[in-house]
């Protein structure tokens, strides 16, 4: 394969702060849950983190393109470091304001890292090789799901045991030590187009990657909207369970979503005969993503008879991430797949915008929901009605997918 050591050490940075930011997630969730900001509060400082991630997306795509992929990488772990002092530093009096600023900071560097890391890949595998590139695509996601899982683990584990700021500043110090192997070592000009580029390319013209987007972006706002706030805050007011158990619950959940992930290659379509192989995984896409159904109606079905709560929940949590997990290894395949080599940064960046923009939506829509049913189980019950409508709303961008592989030719971008 090809830049195969400068790959490993983009793929390094991206676990590493992969780690920090599940952490971190889960670090600032239940500290402001602690000090008393409603799950509506909650959810609308986290806005900021996702509006900012589809800013990101759009125009990180596009800088990488004209200037590089190293460039955006280094920029995404200092911001990150960044975010994590300003918290540390205020720790004790931590206002919207700044909590915003620090949310904005965060998202930004998340994206800028992901873009950079998963538009890399590309550059990695040989022209055709569509299974290998499935391969390493599958892993890449799944090795990074399985870390943010151990984040959320990690930043419910480190509130209790070193409290806020200490566990803020440690692993700001971890992601400077990222930051500084990424910068000495990487190319500057890997990932940079050849070909000229303005701001009219930030839109995608291939109606595959627009379709694929679509669907992405219902896919990840059914997930958020009851597992990013509505869960942990119900686990955590409603069943009693502490930070650190909470925190272990979602990061198992998450760990196992990862390892699915990233034996994908296993058990979906295996065809690398090029373009049908394409055809045949964006055909399967759909029948993933209905499934989905399946666990969500569950949930609903088993909390409202009166059936055993944590039963319910853990039994569709675990179904749930089976499905999902792979429904995203095949999402991730197919953006690199569609992506033109030579501006793949323009096509990852605005297929992660829509993915961003999911989970805007996804957050805003749990906390809102949440709340609005008067919080507890009739609030997490209303969560879960959204996901299932966001479902079918996927599913449908999915079967256009499907009719956009069979009538149009695979083309590069004008």
């Amino acid at each position: 394969m090809k830049n195969l050591r400068d790959y490993g050490i983009v793929t390094g940075a991206y676990w590493a702060f992969t780690l920090t930011d599940g952490a971190l997630r889960m670090l600032v969730l239940l500290h402001l849950h602690d000090i008393g900001y409603s799950p509506f509060e909650i959810a609308s400082l986290f806005l900021f983190y996702e509006f900012f991630g589809v800013v990101t997306n759009l125009l990180g795509g596009w800088i990488g393109a004209r200037i590089g992929l190293k460039p955006t990488l280094t920029v995404g772990l200092g911001l990150q470091v960044i975010s994590l002092g300003l918290l540390a530093a205020n720790s004790s009096s931590l206002s919207v304001p700044l909590v915003l600023v620090a949310q904005a900071l965060s998202g930004t560097a998340k994206d800028l890292t992901k873009m950079s890391s998963k538009s890399y890949v590309k550059l990695v595998v040989p022209d055709g090789d569509q299974r290998g590139l499935m391969r390493l695509v599958a892993l890449l996601t799944g090795s990074k799901n399985t870390l943010k899982g151990l984040g959320f683990f990690l930043g419910g584990w480190l509130l209790t045991l070193l409290g806020f700021r200490v566990t803020c500043l440690a692993m700001a110090a971890a992601l400077l030590l990222a930051l500084s192997m990424a910068a000495l070592t990487l190319p500057p000009a890997v990932g940079r187009t050849k070909r000229k580029i303005n701001l009219k390319h930030l839109i995608s013209r291939d109606a595959r990657i627009n379709w694929l987007s679509a669907a992405r972006l219902f896919l990840f706002g059914a997930r958020d909207v009851w597992f990013v706030l509505a869960l942990p805050v119900f686990l955590s007011s409603s069943l009693g369970w502490s930070h650190a158990e909470v925190g272990g619950a979602l990061a198992l959940w998450v760990i196992g979503y990862g390892l699915v992930q990233a034996l994908a290659p296993l058990h979906v379509g295996t065809s690398s005969a090029g373009d049908s192989g394409d055809s045949s995984r964006a055909g399967e896409l759909g029948g993933w993503t209905l499934a989905l159904v399946i666990p969500l109606g569950g949930m609903i079905g088993g909390l409202l008879l009166g059936a055993p709560v944590v039963v319910t929940l853990v039994s569709g949590l675990v179904l749930f991430g089976a499905v999902f997990a792979t429904n995203s290894a095949i999402h991730s395949y197919l953006i690199v797949a569609y992506a033109d080599a030579d501006r793949v940064a323009l096509s990852v960046g605005f297929y992660y915008m829509s993915n961003a923009a999911g989970r805007l939506i996804g957050t805003l829509l749990s906390g809102v929901l949440y709340q609005m049913a008067g919080q507890g189980q009739a609030g997490l019950n209303l969560c879960l009605a959204a996901s299932l409508l966001f479902v079918v709303v996927s599913f449908l961008f999915c079967l256009r997918l499907t009719s956009a592989e069979d009538h149009l030719e695979p083309r590069a971008e004008l």
